[in-house]
């Protein structure tokens, strides 16, 4: 069963930090590519235990897949946008 996810990356304190969507799972690395690796790492043994456990289709349908019969598939996204906001001192 092929599970697709978008992927942020950062930096965050001398390391990049990776973010499956929505499947709210993260890792790290010293660079970008061994934190998407450890990323995909990460997300392949948390489906793994759902699966294992039972849930995993409850996780999929809360994080927003959607089963179409024969596969899940994962949020259209509409756009990923970077926001600021001010606030008081």
């Amino acid at each position: 069963m092929e599970i697709e996810y978008t992927v942020q990356i950062w930096r965050e304190e001398g390391q990049f930090v990776a973010h499956a969507m929505p499947l709210d799972v993260a890792s790290s690395g010293p660079t970008a590519a061994e934190a998407g690796a450890a990323l995909d790492e990460a997300v392949k043994l948390f489906l793994n235990t759902a699966r294992d456990h039972g849930t995993l289709d409850e996780v999929l349908e809360d994080a927003g897949y959607g089963f179409d019969g024969t596969q899940w598939r994962s949020p259209d996204w509409v756009g990923v946008e970077r926001h600021s906001t001010l606030i008081a001192a």
